[in-house]
């Protein structure tokens, strides 16, 4: 029997709500409990009721306040659970379905819209030798304790964050590299690898390779290219950082994610100006100074609805190379 007004709620119709998994018919054990690929939260699921059961106000109340811890995490506006009380007549309520939908599609794009997240401290940093004329690449690993953790951190809106910065100068001064690759720290800023997408907060130079549609639920055991951004302006148009992403397995089952950066500067024959052919120039004048990866998580938290987060167990500079 369907769930329409003058009918009385059976009892598989009210768990259905709590555990509904098919398209259009989310439940919220779906959304917020163990869930599968872009569902769930790691929440606590609320318990079903048994055949032949009469469903309580309290019970109605438990599905309520689950969609509202959600929806606070989420910042979505319900309209669909307002409590119950015993005695009361519960009416058709019009919105549910619509009100947990909702959350679903919210969960599912890596609840973009959460402001219960906090970024972290640098937790790896790969610094480059002390200046490099060629390329500086790092692979960072970002570990969980399991395929659920590592879905249930990007589901909740947890993100991979990437920083690029430049600590001393190619030569005596700073060189024309250096400016170049300045002005691709400035276009890149904060790189953030989410769960459906990734962005970056920069808006200057040129996305010669867009893939930041790419997330979490979209990696292989390959490497693709999220994005490269290449210098537009200046002497070295041709330097570029590209940023890779892959895992260790699909996404239902992956629990480390590899970011791959690479600063490149691919100048042909650019080196070390040496004695006798300086002519007053500095001899480090085509080079680029240190450079360092910087690794961070957004993480989740528990500010505004959600009882339980998750984070990664484990950072770690899987290479490190300077060419």
């Amino acid at each position: 029997m369907a769930y329409t007004a003058g009918d009385t709620i059976l009892d598989d119709e009210y768990n259905n709500f709590l555990d509904g998994s098919s398209g259009g018919s989310y439940g919220i054990n779906h959304i917020m409990g163990t869930g599968a690929g872009a569902y769930g939260l790691g929440q606590t699921a609320i318990s079903t009721v048994a055949a032949g059961n009469t469903i309580t106000a309290a019970q109605w109340n438990s599905l309520f306040t689950g969609m509202d811890n959600v929806a606070n995490h989420t910042n979505d506006t319900l309209t669909s659970t307002t409590a119950r009380s015993a005695g009361d007549t519960i009416a058709i309520i019009s919105a549910l379905n619509s009100d947990l939908q909702t959350l679903a599609a919210s969960v599912a794009a890596g609840s973009p819209n959460a402001t219960a997240v906090s970024t972290s401290a640098a937790l790896q940093t790969a610094t480059s030798s002390v200046r490099w004329a060629g390329s500086h690449i790092v692979e960072h690993s970002v570990t969980f304790s399991s395929a659920d953790q590592a879905r249930w951190f990007f589901n909740a809106g947890g993100k991979i964050q990437i920083n690029i910065s430049r600590t001393a100068n190619g030569g005596a001064s700073a060189t024309s590299k250096d400016s170049s690759v300045d002005e691709l720290i400035t276009g890149l800023g904060d790189f953030k690898f989410g769960s459906v997408a990734s962005t970056r907060s920069g808006s200057t130079e040129t996305v010669t390779t867009d893939g930041l549609a790419i997330g979490f639920h979209d990696l292989t055991t390959s490497y693709q290219t999220v994005l490269r951004l290449t210098q537009d302006s200046g002497t070295y148009t041709s330097m570029y950082f590209d940023i890779q992403a892959k895992a260790d397995a699909a996404a239902g089952s992956a629990t480390v994610v590899t970011i791959r950066v690479e600063l490149n500067d691919p100048d042909a024959g650019d080196g070390e100006f040496t004695a006798g052919n300086t002519s007053g120039v500095d001899q480090y004048a085509n080079f680029v100074g240190t450079t360092n990866v910087i690794l961070k998580t957004v993480d989740p938290t528990t500010a505004e609805g959600l009882t339980t987060v998750y984070t990664p167990s484990s950072t770690a500079v899987a290479t490190n190379t300077t060419a």
